[in-house]
């Protein structure tokens, strides 16, 4: 298996190298930066990434950009992002980029060391790894923040029938309203699920998309 690790902290990119040697592993680049890693995959993609989320120079998410990025150039490629603290938003935004290769564990597990470089080898493998206190966090960030909990019933059952692929003129003539009527609902769940000013068509996707991910 073919390594390349992106990690800021010298001790933890030194440690990773010499556990992936001794399990075998051939790391193939050892950087410190977002940019550094995209500048060493040019010369060569490997077998899987494993890559912090926070890294130089802002210490933000460049890391998650980074394998985002990674993800859409090298639809193979296996990445596995690392991260010190539950972070809901990178790994969600992490799994809507896909999921097949892909994991997301906190630098806790890397002391489990046989266990941790095995869910590195099934990432490269094509398989999916995800913390458990990672799925734990994003099942109750979900049951806690539904977004279609601000919708009212009648929005609701407007945006149920906007998912079946109804045209407002259909909707109205289900509900027995007038097609005013459900032009206002309709633009309210936009502005509910925070949709802002785009092409109606793009939006009216998005919210039926939001409906079903929420079912």
């Amino acid at each position: 298996m073919r390594v390349m690790i992106a990690e800021d902290s010298v001790l933890l990119r030194e440690g990773l190298t010499g556990i992936f040697t001794r399990f075998g592993c051939e790391v193939v680049a050892a950087v410190g930066s977002a940019d550094e890693l995209l500048r060493a995959i040019a010369g060569g993609v490997p077998d899987v990434v494993v890559v912090d989320v926070r890294m130089p120079p802002n210490y933000h998410d460049e890391g998650l950009r980074a394998a985002i990025q990674l993800r859409g150039e090298y639809p193979r490629l296996g990445i596995l992002v690392l991260s010190q603290f539950v972070e809901e938003a990178a790994a969600g935004e992490l799994l809507e980029a896909g999921t097949r290769g892909v994991g997301y564990l906190l630098k806790d597990r890397i002391g489990r060391i046989s266990q941790f470089v095995e869910a590195v080898r099934e990432v490269a493998a094509g398989g999916t790894v995800i913390d458990p206190d990672v799925i734990h966090r994003l099942l109750v960030h979900h049951r806690a923040h539904d977004p279609l909990d601000a919708l009212s019933p009648r929005e609701r059952e407007v945006l149920a029938l906007v998912a079946e692929g109804r045209s407002n003129s259909a909707i109205a003539q289900r509900l027995y309203v007038s097609e005013a009527a459900v032009a206002k609902h309709v633009t309210s769940v936009y502005t509910k699920l925070d949709l802002g000013p785009d092409a109606d068509d793009h939006r009216r996707v998005l919210a039926a998309l939001t409906f079903l991910r929420s079912r």
